[in-house]
């Protein structure tokens, strides 16, 4: 077996201009694959590109936004005129909020965080299923939250939203299993990217509550969750499709 878990395999990361998604663009090509990045600021992702090819790594990038269907398609479009194939996904990028009690929210948090983080996750799905069949399968992941599976106050649209991506998850793995297809997602707990920076810069006290309720006492790093990413879409766990996998430190099971 190759010691690199994603050895010769094309992987596209959306929200690859920051955080989890900047992570994984260095786990992921460490790991041996090839990536296709995309996010909404190109400074970042040119200067990605730039530092994975001085270290010797496949990588391109281009620029969207995947609340945009045609910007999933485009970035599914590089991976396959460029390189052939697409043969993993990671549908990353997402976005937070304030924390607003739910009869004060209005509806233009509502709808931008909706359109992000679920329609976002769809549009790309059937981009890279559309891509992904043609070759007989492939593995997916999507970026949930631990606010997937249980719930936090004052926070009721960015809940609904990665309760959305849990249910995309499991209706995707269902769908296309037979057809050689694995979706999972993960549901990171607290992770120092600069969504959730901000969102604890904003809500003093927000972090020290939610390490509190976390059995490890601690915030996680965006390395650590890219690397239960990377498993997900590697080749070492081929019967698990459907599944959400906290990486949080225990706190849903707190």
């Amino acid at each position: 077996m190759d010691s690199e878990l994603l050895a010769d395999k094309v992987v596209l990361i959306t929200g690859a201009s920051s955080g989890i998604g900047t992570a994984a663009a260095r786990v992921f090509s460490g790991e041996g694959a090839t990536v296709v990045l995309t996010g909404r600021r190109e400074d970042r992702l040119a200067a990605l590109v730039s530092e994975l090819q001085d270290r010797k790594a496949e990588a391109s990038y281009v620029v969207g936004d995947v609340s945009v269907a045609a910007d999933a398609g485009r970035a599914v479009d590089l991976a396959v005129a460029r390189y052939g194939r697409l043969d993993g996904a990671f549908n990353n990028a997402g976005i937070g909020g304030d924390r607003t009690p739910l009869h004060l929210m209005t509806d233009d948090v509502y709808d931008t965080i909706m359109d992000v983080n679920v329609r976002g996750v769809w549009n790309c799905l059937r981009h890279e299923i559309a891509a992904m069949l043609p070759r007989g399968g492939g593995a997916i992941v999507n970026n949930s939250s631990v606010a997937g599976l249980v719930a936090i106050p004052a926070a009721a649209p960015y809940i609904a939203s990665k309760h959305a991506v849990v249910g995309l998850t499991r209706a995707a793995a269902d769908e296309y299993a037979a057809r050689g297809i694995r979706v999972n997602a993960v549901a990171p707990g607290t992770t120092r990217s600069e969504i959730t920076v901000d969102w604890f810069a904003r809500n003093p006290g927000l972090e020290q509550m939610v390490n509190s309720l976390t059995p490890q006492g601690r915030t996680a790093e965006p390395e650590e969750i890219a690397e239960a990413a990377a498993w997900l879409l590697s080749d070492r766990c081929p019967f698990l499709t459907g599944t959400v996998l906290p990486v949080d430190g225990g706190f849903a099971n707190h």
